[in-house]
């Protein structure tokens, strides 16, 4: 843990201190942000409160004292429930302003760790207490990247750029060669082409044709699965880390059609995609050139304008795109005002895929992801270039 970084972030936010609670892992970021090893047991509760300026102190159990050795910082010891409402209400006498791991509303679901009676009790125990959101601290801790963080990123982004054509290429070989391929073998071709590159990630891609596209989440299986003939368009969807501590996800989908020509129904809905695509990616381009901070939520609005002023909005049924860090989906902001609306401001040294798509039930599915860093004040499209239309493979 760094203290004196954390207490930098603290004072730079208006905040006093920042309250961490725990009950039975019951908070994963806590854990992280604390440097305490998740497999701990612990089957007692513990806050520890980091002050903006002065010592940090510990709230312990007595059967389990020495939970929080590690950090630094005064410890109290409570047995009954009395004695740990009055060390809260020591600790935190002389604070208004404090962070918790808490969204108002819930509008946060990856913050909101915190229960809304352990809430409630912080702001029963000192009168007038404001709890506000750890959401953009803990951006800070969870989502930032370092220069080689960053570099593991941009090499995973280019290997995932040749496999892409690689396995078009297989795709196109099958085909041609068979008549026909299946996602579940082509799902098969990208994991085995991971692991000779020395490539790790937390579920097999997204091998989707035609009507399985329209499905975002559709996943093939050896019992579920679908051919891909000569006709089809094919969604691709890949992310992978390299294979070392601390490195960074790259997640890109790109679309082929399994033919010499793109029907004019796919490519319509493609331009809108990528119309929309590029369009957050300029907005926040933009509003950084001049200084300005964007939302996560205003470059979801950026993007699903384009979509809904093309026809589709109906068929625009997820966010914009999603944090990305030493897991797929990270704690970071995420570009959306649909399924949460992220007032979370997108912060330096991060990255997010923006990926904005049309699903046509029982039709077809399009997506375009691509991943972007901020990055001393460059907006970095990372990954195979340019961006693609609809790619032909036959």
């Amino acid at each position: 843990m760094d203290l004196e970084r954390i207490q930098h972030h603290l004072r730079d936010a208006g905040l006093d201190g920042w309250l961490f609670y725990d009950f039975r892992q019951s908070d994963p970021l806590a854990l992280r942000v604390l440097g305490i090893p998740a497999d701990m047991h612990t089957t007692r509760r513990w806050f520890y409160y980091l002050p903006a300026q002065g010592q940090p102190t510990k709230i312990v159990h007595r059967i389990e004292a020495g939970v929080l050795d590690r950090l630094p910082g005064e410890k109290l010891v409570y047995l009954r429930w009395e004695e740990l409402h009055q060390a809260l209400q020591r600790t935190l006498s002389n604070a208004r302003r404090i962070a918790m791991q808490y969204s108002p509303m819930c509008a946060i679901p990856y913050i909101s760790r915190v229960d809304a009676g352990t809430v409630e009790l912080v702001r029963s125990l000192i009168p007038g207490i404001e709890v506000v959101s750890s959401g953009d601290l803990i951006q800070q801790f969870e989502a930032t990247c370092t220069p080689e963080q960053y570099e593991s990123h941009c090499a995973a982004a280019d290997l995932l750029g040749r496999l892409v054509q690689e396995t078009f290429a297989e795709v196109a070989r099958r085909v041609q060669q068979r008549g026909e391929t299946s996602e579940y073998e082509i799902q098969r071709f990208v994991v085995e082409w991971f692991e000779r590159e020395n490539l790790v990630t937390d579920h097999p891609p997204i091998v989707a044709v035609t009507a399985n596209a329209a499905n975002p989440h559709y996943f093939p299986t050896k019992d579920r699965s679908k051919p891909i003939r000569k006709g089809d368009l094919l969604l691709l969807d890949v992310w992978a880390r390299l294979n070392r501590p601390e490195s960074i996800f790259a997640d890109i989908t790109w679309m082929a059609m399994v033919d010499s020509t793109v029907p004019e129904e796919f490519s319509d809905a493609f331009r809108a995609v990528a119309r929309a695509r590029d369009a957050a990616v300029a907005f926040i381009r933009d509003r950084l050139s001049q200084g300005q901070p964007v939302r996560g939520f205003e470059a979801d609005q950026v993007a699903r304008h384009v979509i809904e002023e093309a026809g589709y909005g109906e068929y625009f049924i997820h966010r914009t795109g999603h944090s990305i860090h030493t897991t797929t989906h990270g704690n970071g902001a995420n570009l959306d005002s649909l399924e949460t609306m992220d007032e979370r401001v997108l912060l330096n040294r991060t990255c997010f895929s923006v990926e904005p798509g049309i699903y046509i039930p029982g039709k077809f599915g399009v997506r375009s992801e691509i991943d972007v860093f901020l990055w001393d004040g460059e907006v970095r499209v990372t990954g195979p270039e340019p961006q693609q239309e609809i790619q032909t493979i036959l």
